[in-house]
């Protein structure tokens, strides 16, 4: 066999690395040899991240990024709704993604007919671990879409290191996360009809950056840059719950304005708050804070809770 290379997408938080090293030790259970890395952009919870594995025969020497996946494993759906997250796939090359859509519903990009395994992995997160983190039902996901490792040598090395990591009854029941995820993934082959948009980006030479440590707010080219800028990426879709903010137990002591990480919360004229939703990632810190419980965390990435 030739060297075979996996990419994983999701936000920070998923788990992506976790599952990214976790393949590459069920691989090297069933007499591979593997790596597993990496790669982080901003490095915080929400953010995205993608993560890397090769499986080989013999010694794996490179050391690069994974450019031509044979397999991509998209841990966040809305990630692809402005990235082609498909891009290099081989042309025999397969996908698994969590959504509740079916394969022949999924559009990844133009070009991009593929077989795909798709899985509800946040429901079966929710349900068997209650949280939100889904590698562990993805590699049970990928078991069934990729029969090179066998289902057994993932949930045994999930035992393992999760169990080592967290406590024996963490590997097991993140192993039932898998199994259960193994049962429950839908087969078919993704529509490709999507054109990405090529996104602006400010790529400045030496000579443009302003001297010191900071850039001031500014536009260049139509791109906002500087100090300000984050309003362009609607991190909203991070979130996974929602506040539901209930106006009536609210005493206006501001504590959530002020412990927001995201500035996502507004301050009325009349000091009752608002959230701006396409910035709140659901991190909950707010209702954590709040002294009269005037803020729930619903679960679901709605845009209000009435």
């Amino acid at each position: 066999m030739s060297m075979y290379e996996i990419r994983f997408h999701g936000r920070g938080g998923q788990g992506a690395v976790m599952a990214a090293q976790t393949l590459a030790d069920a691989a090297v259970r069933t007499g591979f040899k593997a790596q597993a890395f990496p790669y982080f952009g901003a490095e915080r919870r929400g953010a995205p991240v993608q993560a890397y594995a090769r499986i080989d025969t013999t010694r794996i020497r490179t050391k690069s990024q994974v450019y031509r996946p044979h397999l991509v494993v998209i841990m966040d759906a809305s990630l692809a709704e402005t990235e082609d997250l498909a891009s290099g796939l081989r042309p025999e090359g397969k996908i698994v993604l969590n959504t509740n859509q079916r394969p022949e519903d999924v559009d990844l990009g133009a070009g991009v007919d593929a077989e795909c395994g798709t899985v509800d992995a946040t429901s079966v997160a929710l349900e068997v671990l209650k949280m939100p983190v889904v590698n562990t039902v993805m590699l049970g996901a990928m078991a069934k879409v990729w029969d090179l490792i066998p289902l057994e040598a993932i949930v045994e090395a999930i035992e393992e290191r999760f169990g080592d990591k967290l406590g024996a009854r963490a590997g097991l029941v993140n192993a039932e996360a898998a199994r259960r995820a193994y049962d429950t993934t839908a087969i078919g082959r993704t529509v490709g009809r999507k054109q990405y948009a090529k996104q602006k980006a400010w790529e400045p030479v030496w000579d443009e950056i302003p001297i010191g440590t900071s850039l001031r707010r500014t536009t260049h080219e139509g791109v906002e840059v500087g100090p300000g800028s984050s309003w362009q990426n609607l991190t909203g879709r991070w979130k996974w719950s929602t506040p539901r903010y209930k106006k009536d137990k609210c005493i206006k002591c501001l504590r959530c304005w002020w412990s927001c990480p995201d500035s996502a919360i507004i301050r009325l004229d009349d000091d009752y708050m608002r959230w701006e939703l396409d910035y709140c990632k659901g991190c909950g810190i707010c209702a954590d804070i709040c002294p009269v419980d005037a803020i729930d965390m619903m679960q679901g990435a709605r845009d209000s809770w009435q």
